[in-house]
């Protein structure tokens, strides 16, 4: 109740009818009494708000992704041929960029790395233009990574809430998702140890959370817990019961030189990602999906090895229909 009532009073002295109030707020920004970030709405509450898991599509959906290179242009691609191939009249379009925080895609004066590059390709739509016109089923955005460093110094939680916003003015019904990444391999804490604390940590309690403690009454952000896949594909790795994988860092690019790229996925890894958006989306096990798949440019096919597929298929269900926060019809 206290957390209810303090972020009340944050959205009025923080909003725009009362811009003038700047004494006021600095007064008690400088007293501790009120801070414009809210405090993480608490757990129990946010859980209440997706015991009611969303109804499954019907058919395909129009999907926009918002964000960098762990978004990149295979892992929308692949999953544009598995929703085909399972029958479903799937489209998409993105803006990406190199390491982009939420905010520089939000804010006109913040510069986006990499931005001719990334979106120099049929797919690329400006995500304001995207948002406005009410096109899309579904939008999927994610925030920088060190995640750390981005909940730190780019106002992670914000941003989250004025793109959830922003698409819901554009289309009430439309499914916001927050895409939970990961970070580099080589972390001293750990891989498989940081994508299990970092998850309640960092992509709830200060992303999540707060983003929902802006409104009232808060809406549903679901997650797509991609983070939680690896974490237990990497589990699985330790135990010695992951079939064809033995290591966690096979799931990674290689650079031209043929040394480990630490942060970024290879075929391996896009493929996993992008099974886990489709089951989050289309609320479908990906059980028996293709496993040779184009990649974006057409250069060449990627194949892998069907029984290695087949448990990493079985993983990503388990860990989407066991998870309330993805909208899926728990098991």
């Amino acid at each position: 109740m206290l957390t209810r009532v303090r972020n009340k009073l944050r959205r009025a002295l923080c909003g725009r009818k009362f811009l003038g109030s700047g004494l006021l707020l600095l007064f008690l920004s400088a007293c501790g009494l009120v801070r414009c970030t809210p405090d993480p709405l608490p757990k129990a509450q946010v859980d209440a708000l997706y015991e009611t898991p969303l109804s499954a599509p019907e058919g395909g959906l129009r999907v926009f992704h918002l964000g960098h290179s762990l978004v990149n242009r295979d892992m929308p691609h692949m999953l544009a041929q598995l929703a085909e191939a399972a029958g479903l009249d799937h489209s998409y379009e993105s803006q990406i960029g190199w390491g982009t925080p939420l905010k520089s895609h939000w804010e006109p004066s913040e510069e986006i790395f990499g931005f001719e590059m990334e979106n120099d390709h049929p797919r690329y739509r400006d995500v304001m233009q995207a948002l406005n016109s009410g096109d899309y089923d579904v939008f999927v955005l994610t925030e920088m990574v060190e995640i750390r460093d981005a909940i730190e110094y780019f106002d992670s939680a914000e941003y989250l809430h004025k793109f959830a916003s922003k698409a819901r003015q554009g289309r009430p019904d439309v499914r916001v998702y927050l895409y939970e990444t990961w970070h580099f391999v080589n972390d001293p804490e750990g891989w498989r140890v940081r994508l299990e604390k970092d998850r309640d940590r960092y992509w709830e309690e200060r992303i999540l959370r707060r983003a929902l403690a802006y409104e009232d009454p808060p809406k549903p952000i679901y997650i797509i817990p991609a983070g939680q896949v690896f974490a237990e594909i990497a589990r699985r790795i330790e135990a010695g019961t992951m079939t064809g994988l033995t290591r966690v860092e096979d799931l990674f690019a290689r650079t031209d030189e043929g040394e480990l790229d630490p942060i970024h996925m290879g075929p391996l890894g896009n493929y996993v990602v992008a099974l886990t958006h489709f089951a989050v989306i289309y609320h479908r096990s990906p059980v028996g999906l293709p496993t040779t798949l184009a990649l974006h440019d057409g250069a060449r096919d990627v194949t892998f090895e069907p029984e290695q597929i087949e448990m990493m298929q079985e993983i990503i269900w388990d860990v989407v229909a066991g998870d309330a926060y993805t909208g899926v019809t728990p098991r």
